[in-house]
């Protein structure tokens, strides 16, 4: 072979020893550029993986939070009703009991305690009293002159009341009026009395 020829041969080997090179770099390179991004790929999906597994426990427990309210919620209206409905049989009772009020021996001064109260609040010194037909009995004997010179006003019996036990008193020909029967009182009390009552019934001190 020719020494020009073996040089041409010699180049020849030496380009195509450099493109093997070349390639196997080029190879090398993508492959660690195919590692990277299969390894970026595997990270976000864990980070994804991740954030969806967080999301499901906050909602997760999101959902047990709103479960325990809503039953803590129930047993507290429950709780609520019971107590109400047992206050609403205890007061209904103690109504029941109103008309044995007009037994007792002290009645009478009862009754003027009623007047004056219903003429205090009217704060009128001319008034007609309507009871029931047990007090207006006792109205009629001699408390509603005792109150009329003590409150130095003018009072006089009215119709008989059909519902009610105690007295109203009527000012300015029926337009204005005091309700002081015992079941109105009840009425007025009762708001004010609930928590106390139910605390007994509970057997708790007040």
């Amino acid at each position: 072979m020719k020494p020009e020829e073996e040089n041409i041969e010699a180049l020849s080997r030496a380009i195509l020893r450099d493109a093997q090179d070349e390639v196997q770099q080029l190879k090398a390179d993508a492959e660690a550029k195919a590692d990277a991004i299969r390894q970026r790929a595997k990270e976000q999906a864990e980070a994804e993986r991740k954030t969806i597994l967080e999301r499901a426990a906050a909602e997760a427990e999101r959902l047990r939070s709103q479960v325990v309210a809503t039953a803590q919620l129930k047993a507290r209206t429950s709780q609520l009703e019971h107590r109400e409905k047992l206050l609403d049989k205890v007061f209904e009772a103690a109504k029941q009991r109103i008309p044995s009020l007009q037994k007792r021996a002290d009645y009478e001064q009862v009754v003027a305690k009623l007047l004056r109260e219903a003429l205090d609040q009217l704060k009128v010194t001319s008034a007609q009293v309507r009871a029931d037909a047990a007090t207006e009995k006792i109205l009629s004997a001699k408390v509603l002159d005792q109150v009329a010179k003590e409150t130095k006003s003018q009072l006089s019996l009215g119709k008989t009341l059909e519902f009610g036990t105690g007295l109203v008193v009527e000012a300015s020909e029926g337009r204005i009026q005091y309700d002081n029967t015992f079941e109105t009182r009840l009425s007025r009390m009762q708001s004010a009395l609930r928590s106390s009552v139910y605390q007994v019934l509970m057997g708790e001190k007040l």
